[in-house]
């Protein structure tokens, strides 16, 4: 292993950029060549079949199999145009990724040879082994069929020689065994709650869009430095390494130009993107050195989830194409800054109006502070499940560490929009507006301009911030699927905005006006969600102190936040808005805890692995060659005095490495029969809880003496790659 190291690191200096071959055509030619848009359903499909499509795509009605079978036909015709052979239903079970069973277009032609077909039953519907993929015991394995159903919402697209087809995944009962069924039910239930609330400002309204634009932090390392890693290689992080002499501190990476194998890579990355209809527009270095940023336009939602996951497979895939790995890992190496997928979130009518922009006229005042209100008021219900909706066992690592924002969730707003809602609620209706007969609603509040002082000096200690126009929800991990947080959030905020519909709506039939019943409503609900909007350093442990006064959730444990799905006012809120039931939300539970508990126990053997055949066996090997030092000095001089001096320095690493190496050896053993001994609770919660208390504390303990004997070991016996190779070789 010792001359694999310093070969992979001899090997990764000497690599240079794949250089790529742009394409002819500017991005605006090709952009979305491989996906099956609008202007190509114009193109292959009937005006009648093309209308058709549209507005189950606009309206979401149900896609007739006639019509289906239109539409797999101009599909089909398309892509084989384009050399396409297969296709698949692509879907995006509860394993933070996606799954396809590729099918090819064959047919018998009853005459010994093949026909190439593709129905509209195939198009709309497939029937996948439901028993592959986890389901939290909704499907038993003998009962494994599950269907993926068609999201005409979401755009085909090809991926090499196979036509791409979006979908759902629910189970024989109807249940949803992924991420996007309830999704869509989410973008559903807010888009009635806000167009109804909508309608109070403006009659024109009909549907509100709900908006995503994500931020994917990754890190690249070697290919051959990874392989050399196996616990970068077996569970995405690095269970043990010593700082680097330098790493982030200077943030000379960070203001640095692009390196140019990783230049090539974004390049590579961008274009491929672009033409599968991928809006990309930001690139940069992020501070951790090795770390990097893709962001996008926002989109829709729905389709805005569908591109982040098709992004981070395209990232892994061109990753190794320019001889890198890429990492997702929220957090890979200790010390530095962990990946984060900030989801930046707003609301838009179909009038084109931004409802977390501040406007300028009264009415849009009053609308702007309707809406940030109520988004308080759904963090503030749903706190905890929030914060279940993004942990992990990988987020867990990056959260609360210096980079990330803590596991609790707060709000920060800025200056000027405290100061707004400070005057909304300390004062009294008739101060607040008068009635100007024709001409509409005179509010007595600041003007607030479109770009606001706050909109850059964002507090980056904040989970859930206010950005000028949206809000960006910062805890998400880096490897999640961007559809758990956006269901929990899209959930809340339509529970919020009914409830504020419905007193609004009491007070108006009591005979109260319409503007007087908005602002008395608001005035409670800003004083009621006031726990959740904290502008202070969210680091502090004077915060996590004044967040418990607060009776905000601070549960730091992994599995226990996971309980917070099965509160009985989460369920109520998911069952009343239409988006999931308790069966779901139990089984999806089950697959939180069960993954979570394979996660650790994982690390564990890895961690386990490598101590007794890597790190002690290098450790005492080097032991050795100083006692055999010792030896020879104590054979060569006579004086006592002399040897001493002469043998002091080796000794007392002798005597350190002992102590590190017991240590070590006594705690894996613990450590191993600790899990023996959980391994037999049989309920999964319980497990994951046990696994959380009893194992994972190992890991720093054990991992602070590896580090240690990194700095003692000669370098060149050391057989796993460094910090310092693994994050400045690019």
């Amino acid at each position: 292993m010792s001359n694999l190291r310093f070969k992979v690191v001899e090997d990764a200096f000497k690599k240079r950029p794949l250089e790529v071959q742009a394409p002819k055509e500017r991005p605006s030619e090709y952009f979305g060549k491989y996906v099956f848009n609008q202007e190509k359903m114009f193109k292959y499909l009937s005006l009648t079949t093309y209308l058709q499509l549209r507005e189950v795509i606009e309206k979401g009605t149900p896609l007739p199999l006639s019509v289906a079978n239109d539409v797999a036909k101009g599909m089909k015709q398309w892509a084989m145009e384009m050399g396409v052979t297969h296709c698949t239903h692509w879907f995006q079970p509860l394993t933070e990724g996606t799954a396809e069973k590729h099918d090819a277009f064959v047919e018998h032609d009853m005459k010994g040879g093949m026909v190439e077909e593709f129905s509209g039953k195939l198009l709309v519907q497939q029937e996948p082994d439901a028993s592959s993929f986890p389901n939290g015991g909704i499907r038993s394995t003998f009962e494994a069929r599950g269907y993926s159903a068609w999201d005409p919402a979401s755009p085909v697209f090809i991926v090499g020689d196979t036509l791409m087809i979006p979908t759902v995944f629910v189970s024989f009962t109807g249940e949803a065994l992924d991420y996007k069924a309830p999704l869509k039910k989410s973008i559903a239930a807010v888009d009635r709650a806000a167009t109804a609330v909508c309608q109070y400002f403006d009659p024109k309204v009909s549907r509100v869009t709900c908006n995503l634009g994500w931020e994917q932090e990754y890190f690249l390392v070697d290919e051959g430095l990874y392989a050399a890693r196996p616990d970068l290689l077996l569970t995405g992080r690095t269970l043990m390494g010593h700082d680097s002499a330098k790493n982030q501190q200077m943030d000379d990476h960070y203001f640095g130009a692009i390196p140019e194998r990783v230049a090539e890579f974004m390049r590579d990355l961008e274009i491929q993107a672009w033409e599968l209809g991928i809006p990309c527009k930001t690139r940069h270095n992020e501070v951790a050195p090795n770390q990097f940023e893709l962001a996008p336009i926002f989109e829709e939602c729905n389709l805005a989830v569908d591109h982040n996951m098709l992004i981070m497979s395209l990232m892994r895939k061109i990753a190794r194409k320019h001889g890198f790995r890429c990492l997702l890992h929220e957090k890979p190496f200790a010390g530095i800054n962990g990946s984060g997928k900030h989801n930046n979130w707003s609301l838009t009518t179909n009038t084109g109006v931004l409802l977390h922009a501040p406007g300028k006229t009264p009415e849009e005042i009053l609308r702007f502070v309707v809406f940030v209100v109520e988004t308080l008021m759904a963090v503030w219900r749903h706190n905890g499940l929030l914060k279940a909706s993004i942990m992990s066992a990988t987020n867990d690592h990056r959260l609360g560490a210096h980079e990330a924002p803590p596991a609790i969730i707060s709000s920060f707003l800025g200056t000027q929009i405290s100061e707004l809602l400070e005057k909304v609620e300390n004062s009294t209706t008739e101060e607040l507006f008068t009635l100007e007969g024709k001409h509409g609603v005179q509010l007595d509040v600041p003007q607030i301009p479109e770009l606001m002082v706050d909109n850059t000096d964002r507090n980056r200690t904040s989970p859930f911030a206010f950005t000028g126009n949206r809000f960006e929800f910062r805890a998400v991990g880096s490897t999640a699927n961007c559809a758990s947080a956006m269901i929990a959030l899209n959930t809340a905020m339509a529970e919020s905005l009914t409830d504020f519909k419905k007193r609004v709506d009491e007070r108006i039939a009591g005979g109260e006006s319409k503007i007087s019943a908005i602002l008395d409503v608001v005035r409670e609900d800003i004083k009621t969600c006031k726990p959740i909007h904290f502008d202070g350093n969210g680091y502090s442990d004077e915060w996590k102190e004044e967040a418990v006064r607060r009776g905000l959730d601070c549960e730091t444990s992994c599995p226990l936040i996971f309980d917070r799905y099965l509160d009985d006012e989460t369920v109520q809120m998911f069952e009343r808005m239409k988006v999931m039931n308790r069966h779901e939300l139990e089984a999806r539970n089950e697959i939180k805890w069960e993954t979570y508990q394979k996660k650790v126990q994982i690390e564990a053997r890895v961690l386990g692995d490598l101590c007794m055949n890597h790190i002690i066996p290098v450790a005492t090997k080097y032991q050795s060659e100083l006692v055999d030092n010792v030896h020879k000095i104590q054979l060569a001089f006579s004086d006592p005095e002399r040897v001493k001096n002469l043998t002091a320095y080796n000794i007392d690493l002798i005597d350190k490495i002992n102590r590190h190496t017991s240590f070590i050896a006594e705690n894996v053993e613990e450590m191993v029969e600790k899990r023996k001994v959980i391994n037999r609770i049989e309920n999964i919660r319980e497990l994951a809880i046990a696994y959380h208390d009893e194992i994972v504390p190992y890991f720093d303990q054990i991992r602070y003496h590896i580090d240690k004997l990194e700095l003692i070991v000669e370098d060149e016996m050391w057989t796993l790659p460094k910090y310092r190779e693994l994050l400045f070789i690019r």
